[in-house]
């Protein structure tokens, strides 16, 4: 009997070293119960067949340790697995009354029990799975003796203590076997646990690390170089901008071949300051940097990456971002800002200038009128002089206009139209020419016509003065899907690029008698007419200035039909 009682405990064992397999090996994630079913099921039926034969009418064994175990873990489905299996393979032996009444009552008694204890077994922790589980099998040892220590005494008192010897002898192997089997599953499952977390936090670092290379790269669209550095000053992270802005060459390499790399190696391009990863290496933040890569303007910006929880600084890193369009939207800025002195200035001094300017006139005029003819020279310069210093002021006033001006649907060929016959007499003064090259269909536009009028007049007169004889003027438009352009072309010398880029200043002129208002007079028209003004030139060839009028999403569609 010993023997098999041993075999039954190392068969009721066996599913616990089954399982280990199963959740280190072959589980990746599943549900535990299927297995709980058939290890338990198999262990409670090879029990069954290590059954020793009948001691004084009872069979002693450990089968339903497997039993026990199998509905716990396995839960409902555990229970009615191993349940169906006790009884197919208990039927067959019962031989007389006692056995049958043993049967049934273990039945009626332990099912329910099973029942009540499934869920809290499942959610306990480890002290909890074993005081349900030395209760249950207590309540079974205690139901067993009471059976067949009852048969004994009634039918073969003289075996009482070895009766006795043989239930304790059980009980206690089932206590050791029941324990040995809780804590190797409990072991197993918070091994799993931990593997578990493991991945996920192995994962989620994963994922960290390429929403950064995701972040990163998504800086280098904004044009934005980044690198970061460990703490042994090797590159552990960085995007394309970022080797494009070393000075490396990137064509035919991936990023990988930098990582690693020591950030001092890396960067080679003069501008870029390494010392700023020194310091942010020492745990300092140095003040950010800007350097120029020819027509570029970068700033870089190096700051140390630390540990929170130790304290020390764990790498660096390095941010070299393109504000060149920063600095031309500051310019912009400074050129609003004058312009609004402008104004400021012209709103003051149009009253306090204009009106005695024109009772000067007039009495110039007067004075002109009865003066020898001798004279008349003199009273005309001063005349001009006066007509020009009021010009001057009404382009002040025009400069600094921020009303709404009132508009109306207009063709922009009906304005240069009006224009061409004043256009051609200051022309043939100059002995040039005029070419009109009028696009087709033109639509009409939202213009003030007095304004239209007022910058083709300043732009054509700015490309007259560029020409010398027989200087060519070309004056024409052209219809895009999405605006419409008012080209003036002149075969002038044309700009210069030092004078290229403050040619909008007000003030800036390079001509001796000019007052610098002109052509930011015309970039102000064409804005308040949703346009902007692009120059084109070509030193000895001439300037091509295009007015583009953006067409509103109707005209856009009538266009593009």
């Amino acid at each position: 009997m010993w023997e098999k009682l041993i075999l039954q405990a190392f068969v009721s064992l066996l599913p616990v070293f089954l399982y280990q397999l199963w959740m280190y090996r072959l589980n990746q994630g599943r549900s535990s119960i299927p297995f709980f079913c058939v290890a338990y099921g198999f262990s409670l039926a090879a029990c069954f067949l290590l059954t020793d034969t009948m001691a004084y009418g009872f069979d002693l064994n450990l089968r339903y340790i497997p039993f026990l175990m199998g509905s716990l873990y396995g839960g409902i489905p555990g229970l009615v697995t191993m349940t169906t299996i006790y009884i197919v393979m208990r039927l067959p032996q019962l031989s007389d009354n006692w056995e049958t009444f043993g049967f049934v009552g273990l039945i009626l008694v332990l099912v329910p029990l099973l029942l009540l204890t499934i869920r809290p077994f499942q959610l306990g922790r480890i002290s909890d799975k074993f005081r349900i589980v030395f209760f249950l099998l207590t309540a079974e040892a205690a139901y067993y003796a009471m059976m067949y220590l009852g048969y004994l005494n009634q039918n073969e008192p003289n075996r009482l203590a070895e009766g006795t010897i043989q239930i304790a002898a059980i009980t206690l192997v089932s206590y050791g076997t029941a324990a040995l089997t809780i804590y190797t599953i409990n072991q197993v499952m918070q091994h799993y646990q931990l593997q578990h977390q493991l991945r996920r936090m192995s994962s989620n670092f994963m994922n960290e690390v390429h929403k950064l290379q995701q972040f990163i790269d998504q800086m280098a669209m904004g044009t934005m170089g980044t690198v970061i550095v460990d703490a042994d000053g090797r590159i552990s992270h960085l995007n394309d901008a970022a080797i494009r802005l070393s000075g490396q060459a990137l064509k035919g390499r991936s990023r990988l071949e930098f990582t690693g790399m020591p950030y001092n190696m890396f960067f080679r391009k003069q501008g870029i300051c390494s010392e700023l990863l020194d310091d942010a290496m020492k745990g300092s933040m140095s003040p950010s940097k800007i350097f120029s890569d020819g027509d570029r303007t970068y700033m870089q910006t190096a700051f140390p990456i630390r540990n929170l929880q130790a304290g020390i600084v764990t790498g660096a890193a390095i941010v070299i971002q393109d504000i060149t369009e920063m600095s031309q939207l500051r310019a912009e800025l400074g050129r609003m800002e004058r312009l609004s002195l402008v104004g400021q200035m012209a709103a003051s001094i149009t009253h306090e200038i204009r009106n005695p300017m024109a009772v000067i006139r007039g009495f110039v005029q007067l004075m002109r009128e009865r003066s020898p003819d001798s004279q008349q020279e003199y009273f005309r310069i001063v005349i001009e002089e006066l007509d020009r210093a009021n010009s001057i002021i009404n382009d002040f006033l025009s400069l600094a206009q921020n009303r709404v001006i009132e508009k109306e649907q207009t063709s922009l060929h009906h304005i240069i139209q009006e224009l061409v016959p004043l256009l051609w007499a200051d022309a043939n003064l100059r002995g040039q020419s005029i070419e009109l090259e009028l696009a087709d269909d033109m639509p009409l536009l939202e213009l003030n016509d007095k304004e239209i009028k007022q910058m083709i007049l300043n732009l054509a007169r700015n490309g007259m003065e560029a020409m010398g004889d027989k200087g060519v003027l070309k004056l024409g438009t052209q219809i895009n899907s999405a605006s419409v352009e008012l080209r003036v072309e002149d075969t002038g010398e044309g700009i210069p690029a030092d004078k290229l880029a403050r040619l909008f200043e007000p003030f800036y002129t390079t001509k001796t008698r000019g007052t610098g208002l002109g052509l930011p007079l015309c970039l102000s028209i064409a804005e308040r007419h949703n346009g902007r003004i692009d120059v084109q030139t070509n030193p000895g060839e001439g300037t091509l200035f295009r007015v583009i009028f953006n067409l509103p999403d109707t005209q856009e569609d009538s266009i593009t039909a």
